[in-house]
């Protein structure tokens, strides 16, 4: 069994989040590591990171350790990762646990479909689960905490025999810088991956219209959605056979194109029948300028901590280029992209 480190960086008093880790790690031997300067590279271990931040959503000690992080690309080699993040507001939680997977994941570290257990100040956030769990919403954050640590320590992907590949992408081919990464890559996966490249650029694709709980869960149980099309016919079955979901993803205005987040809005109703927690998740984000760090996230946030894919380390290419054709050209790419082809094989 792989060891656990509890990483939880102290920057003042958490008692609320103590309170949910005491019970949580009174049974099991683990590494507990508070301060920055206490940090140290981790290998092959299961990791939880705990952090609390404050109204200005800042923590020093959280940050002292993210730049240790950031600063070795190998600081968490072999690890896998799950995190829980309490806050004394309603705003940052999102926002400090995807730079933190998106950096831990930079340096090595894999992560559990749905990672993230969050706790607003409010824990408003767990309302629905408290009526589930007939419970208070506290109740609510200590069963879902305990819940995230069980499946850390169980967690094991699956290594297929004969591995299929599922690539969604929206550009235009004679000129996406960041199609050609991806033919780059796919070229080192030849006769090795099963790839189906489904393309959302042509025809009317129809974003999420929010449908009612219900509703939305008697078509995704059919393996369908209320609007049908491209989603419906090609997207969804195409999902469901692959192992892995490869997203091109050209940066947007920092974001993802619209009609790939149409696709990530519409995978909900699948997601309620069939959920995606062996399904890994890969990334090719290319930038004009800068910014592919945030689009990186969007996939992070969107996919695995929404919609439970498994996050397997180093799971994004991230490039800049500009004019088309240049990607292609970078000082160094053909060996990016054939390391990248091998990870994704790995």
């Amino acid at each position: 069994m792989e060891p656990l480190v509890v990483i939880c960086p102290r920057d003042g008093e958490s008692p609320r989040l103590d309170s949910v880790l005491k019970p949580l790690l009174s049974s099991r031997p683990c590494t507990l590591v508070e301060r920055a300067e206490e940090l140290r590279p981790v290998r092959h271990a299961y990791v939880l990171f705990a952090v609390s931040v404050w109204d200005a959503g800042i923590n020093l000690t959280y940050y002292a350790m993210l730049s240790k992080i950031r600063s070795d690309p190998d600081f968490f080699e072999g690890c896998t990762g799950a995190l829980l993040v309490d806050g004394s507001c309603e705003l940052y939680t999102k926002a400090i646990a995807r730079e933190l997977v998106f950096a831990a994941n930079r340096s090595g570290c894999a992560f559990i479909g749905k990672p993230l257990v969050e706790a607003t100040g409010s824990l408003r956030n767990f309302a629905v689960r408290a009526k589930l769990l007939q419970t208070d919403v506290l109740g609510a954050y200590r069963t879902c905490a305990e819940e995230l640590l069980e499946r850390l320590l169980t967690f094991a992907p699956s290594r297929p025999v004969h591995p299929r590949l599922l690539t969604l992408h929206a550009s235009n081919r004679k000129t996406s810088n960041t199609l050609a990464l991806w033919e780059g890559v796919r070229a080192k996966l030849a006769g090795r991956v099963t790839v189906e490249e489904i393309s959302l650029r042509n025809g009317a694709l129809v974003d999420c219209n929010g449908c009612e709980y219900r509703a939305c869960l008697h078509f995704g149980e059919q393996g369908r959605c209320f609007y049908g099309g491209v989603i419906v016919d090609e997207v969804y079955p195409a999902l469901q056979n692959a192992d892995a979901v490869l997203w091109v993803c050209p940066n947007y205005n920092d974001a993802l194109a619209a009609n790939l987040t149409a696709c990530v809005n519409r995978l909900t109703a699948l997601f309620r029948a069939t959920p995606f927690f062996n399904k890994a998740l890969y990334g090719i984000v290319v930038s004009g300028y800068s910014g592919g760090d945030i689009v990186a996230q969007q996939l992070i946030s969107a996919l695995c901590m929404n919609k439970a894919f498994w996050l397997p380390p180093r799971f994004c290419l991230l490039e800049t280029a500009n004019d088309a054709g240049t990607a292609i050209r970078l000082p160094g790419i053909e060996q990016r992209l054939a390391d990248f082809g091998e990870h994704i094989l790995s």
